[in-house]
């Protein structure tokens, strides 16, 4: 019988519980993968903690790759064999087994590896849609991007650097800045001892950016909005640092005309056609070297437990992935 993750009350890493479960054959629409490799991602934390609510008992985790063992009814698009990455779903990565909805799956091309499948899809899709969609990332646009130091800041910088962008990003320390630098930001900011905001216009002469991505939230949203150039754009993905209070949009028309918007990955990529079309471009960029995923981690996944516990003691670096 397969083993997975589950837990049956909310709390600190110790809820985590290795369990034998039970696969039946997949239902119509669905497929059952085999996972080689499992993606840990924070977000993980917030379901097991509570915060993000969920009906229990509960799996958990929502990003992993591995091969079809079988497919359900009317699934034509996959058959056992295939190499497959997801994110997003149902909570359940964390398993030897599973089965998930043929529909998020994607084929994993020959030249990516299951680790990489694991550890991209989450953060690799959303630097996808930040760069490509959100606002689309032209050779010459000098960017703005929070944490860049971060799992999605790094992508950010390396895919943004790779499309001709000067990169702007913020980061917590010398050693983060360093980490930027290396990974194709051009100026990185320590914002604990720097004025972002004056910094950025510094940078761009007073000018101000055309785009700026945030994913800290009420701590950096003012100042933002500052850095944006007439016209810019806003992107707020995230609120790391708490939720944005509400605020006198008339000041949008202030600041210069300025967009402001709050996407999500899974919005992004609720259409089977569009998620293809993410997964592709991210393949492409990883498998021609212009953007790297480096594994940092590796746990096995009956330890998920310990990978939490290094997660949230801020004891690791890149990405961190679970291994059935």
């Amino acid at each position: 019988m397969p083993q997975a993750i589950r837990f049956h009350r909310t709390g600190g890493p110790e809820v985590l519980q290795w369990e034998t479960v039970e696969v039946p054959a997949p239902a119509p629409g669905e497929a059952r993968v085999r996972h080689h490799a499992v993606g840990l991602n924070y977000i993980d934390t917030y379901h097991r903690s509570g915060l993000y609510p969920v009906p229990l008992p509960s799996g958990i985790g929502l990003e992993a790759a591995g091969v079809v063992e079988a497919v359900g009814e009317g699934v034509t698009d996959l058959v056992a064999g295939d190499r497959v990455a997801y994110a997003g779903g149902a909570l359940g990565a964390y398993a030897e087994v599973r089965n998930i909805a043929a529909d998020r799956l994607v084929k994993l091309p020959p030249a990516l590896s299951f680790e990489q499948g694991a550890a991209m899809m989450l953060q690799g899709l959303t630097a996808q849609y930040l760069l490509r969609r959100t606002y689309r990332v032209q050779a010459g646009d000098t960017i703005l991007i929070h944490a860049a130091a971060g799992g999605v800041g790094l992508l950010v910088c390396q895919w943004a650097k790779a499309l001709g962008a000067t990169v702007i990003g913020t980061v917590g320390s010398d050693e983060k800045a360093a980490l930027a630098r290396a990974h194709g930001c051009d100026h990185p900011i320590v914002y604990t001892r720097e004025k972002f905001a004056e910094r950025v216009r510094e940078i761009t002469g007073g000018a101000g950016v055309p785009v700026v991505y945030d994913s800290i939230g009420a701590d950096t949203f003012m100042d933002s909005l500052a850095c944006l150039r007439p016209l810019g754009t806003m992107v707020l993905f995230g609120a790391a640092s708490g939720p944005v209070p509400p605020f006198d949009i008339g000041l949008l028309a202030k600041m210069g005309s300025l967009f402001l918007t709050r996407p999500t990955l899974f919005t992004y990529s609720a259409q089977r056609a569009d998620l293809l079309a993410m997964a592709a471009e991210l393949f492409d960029v990883v498998a021609g070297g212009q953007v790297k995923i480096e594994v940092n981690q590796r746990y096995a996944l009956a330890d998920a437990a310990q990978a939490h516990r290094d997660l949230e003691a801020r004891r690791t670096t890149g990405s961190t992935i679970l291994l059935p």
